[in-house]
Order: structure tokens, then sequence, then C-alpha cells
């Protein structure tokens, strides 16, 4: 019998040179109401970071990805943001995935936190500074009845929005009725009656018969954009329809690497990028996505229905990419059953809306003072987020 050999380690903090001394000490990762993943690095120096892995519907998931990257880069050095990052996309040999993405997303994130910090610069002067102090913001508006629709938007719009997102159905079969389109019109309207810019989401739920001709009686009436006109992956299809139709095309929720991207740059199938930093790995990646976009005149506005963490690191790539178009938020009291953007942190004036616009955050790092012990104590009782799943009127399942 062979004598053992001796385990391989991934370790390297050594074998590159860095421009800081301080190395990871602890990674760890906390799940709270409502649904969001947070992720904390700890460094030799004491500065604590802080990013979201949140992946809707799939916590559990990546929380055992999450355990892997702790194992794995504990010991390295906080200044090698972009080493850390290859070697969690590369070194496993498979690569890409909304579970590892968001795992690596957190972990950057917050990496990013900690130069900032060290530094004593927001993050956004480290991505190359500022071309924006403000940043235009919209938010969503649920609800199907008209009064419902009507009523939220006058709450938005009393909140500082000036531009929201909705539903353009609900429920829509591959080949429906015509007459079913018309809710949609009348949605739409709903909402600008108060003096609102409206994104329409199809949410991928309506298919190809259905979508040329909705796409086709939105027109006249203006919407911001149509978001996911067809489920992500046709993308021949969606460039036909970017074709037929004048609105902007905005995707991209659900992919998560520069490459997910580069098919619908070249088939000019979409106007708007909407990569989430929670799920497509993190700050580093998403800015790569911004200025590849850049190059095909598309533009750049980051999808963030998430958690606080998420929220200002997305302000952070929009304060300094010459392309950002418009940022997702939640509305503050979106979630006021379990928790909102305002409950984990002690700064919550850092989300203000005034006028359709955020003031760019200045202190350094994220800008965010986290409110750990809360975090800590409500992470012992959240149970895994499932999304919501339905059926259609004929029984077949829907998109969510």
């Amino acid at each position: 019998m062979s004598a053992p050999t001796e385990p391989r380690t991934e370790r390297c903090a050594e074998s590159l040179p860095s421009a800081s001394d301080d190395i990871i000490t602890k990674i760890e990762y906390f799940r709270v109401p409502p649904r969001w993943l947070f992720v904390r690095v700890e460094t030799s120096s004491g500065i604590v970071g802080w990013g979201e892995a949140t992946l809707e519907g799939h916590t559990e998931a990546v929380e055992g990805s999450m355990k892997d990257l702790a194992r794995r880069f504990v010991g390295w050095p906080t200044d090698n943001i972009e080493d850390i990052w290859q070697h969690g996309f590369r070194a496993r040999f498979y690569r890409g995935g909304e579970v590892l993405m968001s795992a690596m997303s957190g972990l950057d994130i917050a990496l990013w936190d900690i130069k900032g910090k060290r530094m004593g610069v927001p993050v956004w002067s480290l991505l190359g500074g500022a071309v924006r102090s403000k940043i235009p913001v919209y938010c969503w508006i649920g609800g199907d009845r008209p009064a419902d629709i009507l009523e939220e938007a006058k709450i938005r719009k009393a909140a500082g929005f000036k531009a929201v997102k909705m539903n353009a159905t609900e429920d829509l079969g591959w080949l429906d009725s015509p007459k079913q389109l018309d809710a949609s019109v009348e949605r739409l309207k709903l909402a600008q009656s108060v003096g609102l810019d409206v994104g329409m989401d199809f949410h991928g739920r309506v298919h190809r018969p259905m979508a040329k001709q909705l796409a086709l009686l939105l027109a006249p009436h203006r919407p911001l954009f149509i978001e996911e006109p067809l489920l992500h992956g046709h993308i021949n299809e969606i460039a036909s329809l970017a074709r037929q139709t004048g609105v902007p095309i905005a995707l991209g929720e659900r992919m998560y690497t520069r490459q997910d991207f580069r098919p619908y740059f070249e088939a000019g199938a979409v106007d708007i990028v909407q990569p989430d930093v929670s799920h497509a790995g993190g700050i580093s990646e998403c800015k790569r996505i911004a200025d590849f976009a850049a190059t095909y005149d598309v533009g750049f506005a980051p999808h963030c229905p998430n958690g606080p963490i998420a929220l200002a690191a997305s302000f952070h790539m929009d304060i300094s990419a010459p392309n950002f178009v418009i940022q997702e938020m939640s509305y503050r009291i979106h979630y006021n059953t379990t928790a909102d953007l305002g409950t984990y942190i002690l700064n919550p004036e850092i989300f203000e809306v005034v006028d359709g616009m955020v003031a760019a955050p200045t202190a350094p790092g994220l800008g965010l003072v986290m409110n750990e012990e809360l975090i800590r104590a409500r992470s012992l009782e959240a149970e895994p987020w499932g999304n919501p799943v339905w059926r259609g009127k004929d029984g077949y399942l829907r998109e969510w």
C-alpha cells in the first residue's frame, strides 16, 4: 500500500503579491427574513465587510456553496478581489449557474466593501469614480384589480418615485383570446394616469404568439420598457420581436455572466440589460457586463428587488457606469410583514427617494451601517423562502 499523500490545499495567500497585509479570517452567512442571505467577511485588521447572496427560492443551495467558498478563501488577502473571483469561478472546473454565482456575489460585494473601508473611500471611487451624483430609481407595483393598481401608483408617487414597474399580465396561455390583452393595456394606462413612467414586466410568462400581439398593443402608450417579453434562451425570437417594436426591450435578471449576455448583444435582441448584483458574480462581474453592454450602446439597469446590501452595491455601480439608465429597488414597506430595506441597517436614510432619485452614497465602502445584533438574532428563526407557484385557468403551470 502506498503512503498517503498530503492533501492538496487551495490556500495560497502568500503566492501572489498584495497591496495590503489584510487577510480574510472569517466568512459567515445569515439567512434573514423576508428572503435575504447576507454575507459577513471579517479580516485580520478588524475590518468587516458585508455582501448579499440572495437567490430567491434557492437559499439552502447557496448556503452550501457559501460553505465551500468559506473553506477555500479564509487566509487569502482581501486586496486581491480579482484573483479570488477567478479562483471562485474557475478552480472547481464546473462554473457559472445561479447558485455558484450568487454565492460568489456575496463574497465579492463584501470584499469591495472591505477595500473601500480600508482606503476610506466609497466603492464607486474604486470603480473609476463618479459620472453622476444621483441615481434614478423605480419600484414595483402589485395588485390585479384596477382600484388596487391605481392606489399603489398613488402611494409610490407620494413616496418620491417617478417610475414604476408592474406585471404586464397575470395569466396568459400559449394562444389565448386577444381580448385578454386589453386588461394589460388598461393596467399600463392606470399607472400612467398619476404621472408615472411604467415598465411592463412580461416575466417570461408570455409565449411568442401572445407576446407579439401584446408588444404591439402596448407600444402606442409608450411604456418605459418591456421586460423579459420571452423567456431567456429564446435569443433569435427576442431579436425578431425587437425588430417588430420600438419599445425598449429589457432582460437579464436570469443571466449570470458576460458569456450569458454575449449572444443577446450580438443578435441585437436587447436595449437594456438587468443583471442582479446578488446573482451575477457581484460588483466585479456586473461592472464588466455593464462595460460590455456599452460596446453595443445598450443601457445598464440592474435588477434588484432584494435586500439593502445588494441595493447599496448596485448604487455604486450605477454611479460609475456611463451607460446606467435606472435602478430597481424595493418600495420601503413592500415587505412590511417581516422586514423592509431599513430593518437591518442603522442608516436607512441612504435609500431616501427625492424627485425620483437617490443621492450617491459618500461613506467608505458600501456606506451601510449594519445592525449585526439584529441580523444574528433574526437569522436563528428564518425559514427558507419559497416563491409562489400557481396554475392558470387551464391547470397548466405558470411562470412566477
